[in-house]
């Protein structure tokens, strides 16, 4: 008999000893709490009362694991905010959908609907033709065709072959082999519905014949370029950058193998900001996402900056952290770290950004630097939560 396990994003949950086979615990505290703190184990012992203890820290989704055991991690916020955050953080304007939402409950819910969208995007794509490109090619053919290149073989080995250097008008680049991997990937996690699987199958089997299936990061997603004949692409790259990024095979011990799908929320939490200033913020002011910088002769420290302002000029007006938990004051940790990147890019605000108001704000000077905590709400629609948001950015850093 299948057995669900719920938990609640940064919630614990404790269980008995006998209630989660001591592999499996093993393979969730090396593959979601040692590589990436995003599921912490504790293990049975007398510290935990000889139970298990799971708290999940900012991820939510599904793990179908063998023996017919899925692990469950539910969102703090309604699944309708989650695919307003997630339509804002892949960019995707599809708003068209948010009504269909209304009916999805869960994680998994959400997953099988994404992952039917991009199959029947991808199906329509197939009816009108896909995207093709000339690409160079040598064969060896019993033709001419192209530029003929001198014979390469050896006189004991004669072949009525000729090899022919030519252009060839192919389906099987890039754009088309990522969604074909996507497609794979998907299908093989076990975490759609029926109805979706049976969407992404036929999908994949579409691309199949025509395209080579190799892997692609989620990066290769990003920064492709999109014309008149192939811009529908844009929205299925950025489908399968969201697949990409939030699922993937682990093997465990002997022949099991486990299949994620965690949505990483504080990710998608910073992303959806980050999108929201950038096609709100007031001209001439600029976001930059993720900028990396430097410090030390040698450049010796390295940071990753969540946001920067800039003005007109290109000169950083403030540091933007987001942080995506809710406690009762920042942490030393956190106004640390906001202080050295602010420091670091020569800027005299720094800002930490929660998901709601702190029971203890912070509005301090420290030297020439003022340090502020606001909120860009979970608990209100998209652009309310942004309009407010961007009223308090400017009442304090005076824009």
């Amino acid at each position: 008999m299948s057995k669900t396990i719920h938990l609640t994003e940064y919630q614990t949950l404790s269980l008995p000893e006998h209630a989660l086979p001591a592999w499996v615990g093993t393979q969730l505290w090396r593959m979601l709490d040692q590589a990436g703190k995003k599921l912490l184990v504790a293990f049975p012992s007398p510290k935990t009362d000889g139970e298990w203890q799971l708290t999940a820290q900012g991820w939510v989704g599904q793990i179908q694991i063998p023996h017919q055991l899925t692990l469950r991690i539910v969102p703090k916020v309604p699944m309708a905010r989650i695919f307003h955050l997630w339509d804002a953080a892949y960019d995707l304007r599809l708003a068209e959908l948010s009504d269909g939402v209304t009916a999805v409950s869960t994680i998994s819910e959400f997953f099988s609907l994404l992952a039917h969208i991009l199959a029947q995007r991808v199906i329509r794509r197939g009816r009108q033709g896909f995207q093709k490109a000339y690409l160079q090619k040598t064969d060896p053919l019993p033709y001419v065709r192209g530029k003929l290149l001198p014979p390469q073989t050896s006189a004991t080995h004669p072949t009525a072959q000729l090899t022919c250097r030519y252009d060839a008008h192919t389906a099987d680049i890039p754009d088309n082999q990522i969604v074909a991997y996507t497609l794979h990937q998907i299908a093989r996690s076990g975490q759609c519905s029926p109805a979706a699987q049976t969407a992404v199958r036929q999908a994949y089997h579409l691309l199949q014949p025509l395209v080579t299936v190799r892997p692609f990061l989620p990066s290769d997603c990003q920064n492709r370029s999109y014309g008149r004949l192939n811009q529908d692409y844009a929205t299925l790259h950025a489908l399968c950058r969201f697949f990409l990024e939030h699922t993937g095979p682990h093997l465990a011990t002997g022949e099991h193998l486990l299949m994620p799908f965690l949505l990483n929320m504080a990710q998608l939490y910073e992303r959806s900001i980050a999108n929201w200033l950038q096609a709100n913020l007031p001209r001439p002011y600029h976001i930059k996402a993720q900028e990396n910088t430097t410090i030390g002769p040698n450049d010796e420290l390295r940071f990753q900056i969540d946001l920067m302002l800039y003005d007109k000029n290109g000169r950083p007006l403030a540091v933007l952290d987001t942080k995506y938990k809710t406690p009762d004051k920042p942490s030393q940790a956190d106004i640390s770290q906001v202080i050295t990147y602010a420091k670091a890019k020569g800027c005299h605000h720094a800002l930490l950004i929660y998901p709601q108001p702190l029971p203890q704000p912070l509005h301090v000077s420290v030297g020439d630097l003022q340090l502020h905590t606001l909120s860009f709400s979970l608990d209100e629609p998209l652009d309310v939560a942004g309009r407010r948001f961007l009223q308090q950015l400017q009442a304090r850093l005076h824009l």
